[in-house]
């Protein structure tokens, strides 16, 4: 059998070149116009991000019996989002979200309308909770309603909000981004 594989396929690879990371950890100050930047603030936003989405996600689940709820952890969402904004501009953002926030926003608001309609098709009134309960070996009993799924809806909308409205309306107002400084160019070259 032949191996068509070209020379540099069949070299072993090193095992520095496995943990270098295939992105960068950190902006360089090509990556975001003339952001003004702080190394302290990009670090601990970068630390902070998955600590705060963790505990939205708790606020989530705990809505039901507890403080919190699909609009506050969709808010403490959100500002994770906002604190990485913050540290890094629209290049951050850009880098970071994947999915397009019109899309977050859609499916946040079918799951919701889906969530309150859903008991009509059995005769309930609308936007009535039903309530599930799971035996799990390790957990025991957990209770699981139908409030959650409506909670989860509001959590994505809420964080497709903030997200468009970072990249939409904030993307205009950084220092060298485009249409900032375009009449301060005009009046230098006239």
């Amino acid at each position: 059998m032949m191996d068509h594989r070209p020379d540099d396929a069949r070299k072993p690879v090193p095992w520095t070149e496995w943990d270098t990371p295939r992105e960068r950890w950190l902006m360089t100050e090509q990556d975001a116009y003339s952001w003004p930047r702080s190394m302290l603030l990009e670090v601990l936003a970068r630390v902070l991000f998955p600590t705060v989405l963790v505990f939205s996600v708790y606020l989530l689940l705990a809505g039901h019996h507890n403080a919190g709820g699909g609009f506050s952890g969709g808010l403490v969402a959100a500002l994770a989002f906002v604190l990485r904004y913050v540290a890094g501009g629209s290049a951050e953002l850009a880098m970071m979200v994947r999915v397009r926030p019109p899309v977050v926003i859609g499916t946040g608001l079918a799951i919701s309308v889906l969530t309150a309609l859903a008991p009509v098709l059995f005769g309930e009134p609308v936007l009535a909770s039903a309530m599930w309960k799971l035996h799990l070996p390790v957990l025991g009993e957990l209770k699981i309603t139908s409030n959650l799924a409506l909670d989860l809806g509001v959590y994505l909308l809420i964080i497709g909000v903030v997200v468009d409205l970072l990249r939409t309306v904030g993307a205009g107002t950084e220092v060298g981004g485009p249409g900032v400084d375009d009449e301060e160019l005009e009046e230098e070259r006239g």
